[in-house]
């Protein structure tokens, strides 16, 4: 790798510079908030170095491309050449409403190194429960579930952290409605797992179960790693487990078997260390690539060779 310091900004694909770029505002798409969650100060928000490339290329198991973060505006194809450029060969394109469900379907047509995944996240399926909507926005995600390029119903799940205990109903239904589609239409299965590993478990042990099932920003621990050992649940890894703080999830990993790793961004969010908190993107998957691999013991190429055979068992070819 480059000896030049993180700071060099020639260091970060080009895409990626502010210099000469459309701002996230009045741009109409979503972006993400400036403000440090811990607090009220302001985030570094410059995209972080590009890594050394990986020696087989892998792919993104989770990312939210039409999610700006900050004040640069990159398009699918600029975010797709970046990622290549370090051995990052493609990405899963994931749905969390039917707006950006559509915008997955739509972009996994456009380019053959992207596929989709589509769904409702379920602090929406809260929220649109509330509102009497839910149902039409299930109807439209099987619509789209349909699309030869959509290859998970996903993300979908529990989220105990941020939708209170008057919500959870709503959220079980939607996920349990989400569950239906995936078998009836033969998609994998990306679930979101919030403060609910017990209840994530028990509905899918209450259901009939696609062929796959991918904890996706897998944020269990050995217990939860062992569940899904036995049931042969895949379990993706995000730039969390490289957190200095991480240590339920690191021991998750020790356990996790081999044959069940994915690797994600979920960009633009959770971006690894030492960059933690500063935007997040595809290209820097070989990050918590290689801490994932020195962490199993295995040789890198062999890692990697590894990971893209599990993503392919999962999704099929691009």
């Amino acid at each position: 790798m480059s000896k030049k310091k993180h700071t060099d900004p020639t260091l970060v694909p080009e895409a990626y510079r502010p210099a000469e770029q459309a701002t996230a505002a009045g741009q109409g798409e979503r972006a993400r908030a400036t403000g440090n969650e811990n607090g009220g100060s302001q985030r570094n928000l410059h995209y972080p170095p590009a890594p050394e490339p990986l020696p087989v290329p892998v792919v993104d198991n989770h990312t939210h491309l039409d999610f700006l973060d900050g004040t640069v505006k990159v398009e699918a194809a600029d975010a797709l050449a970046a990622a290549a450029s370090v051995g990052v060969k493609g990405l899963i394109q994931v749905g969390c409403d039917v707006e950006s469900s559509e915008y997955a379907v739509e972009v996994a047509n456009q380019y053959p190194n992207i596929l989709a995944a589509v769904a409702i996240h379920p602090n929406d399926a809260a929220r649109l429960a509330e509102r009497g909507e839910l149902e039409a926005a299930i109807a439209r995600i099987e619509e789209l579930a349909a699309d030869s390029r959509v290859r998970a119903i996903g993300e979908t799940g529990l989220d105990y952290f941020r939708t209170g205990e008057d919500g959870r109903g709503a959220q079980e239904h939607s996920f349990r409605e989400h569950l239906r589609i995936a078998v009836e239409q033969g998609k994998a299965l990306q679930i979101h797992d919030r403060d609910a590993h017990e209840d994530v478990v028990r509905v899918l042990k209450d259901a009939p179960l696609p062929g796959k099932v991918v904890f996706h920003c897998f944020s269990g621990d050995a217990r939860l790693a062992r569940v899904c050992n036995d049931n042969g649940w895949y379990m993706s890894f995000s730039g969390t487990v490289t957190f200095k703080n991480s240590h339920d999830l690191r021991e998750a990993l020790s356990l996790a078997d081999p044959q069940l790793l994915l690797v994600e961004t979920d960009a633009p969010f959770l971006t690894p260390h030492p960059f933690r908190g500063r935007p997040n993107a595809s290209y820097m998957i070989p990050y918590t690539t290689r801490f994932l691999a020195e962490n199993k013991g295995i040789e890198l190429a062999e890692f990697c060779t590894l990971i893209d055979a599990n993503t392919r068992e999962v999704y099929g070819e691009f």
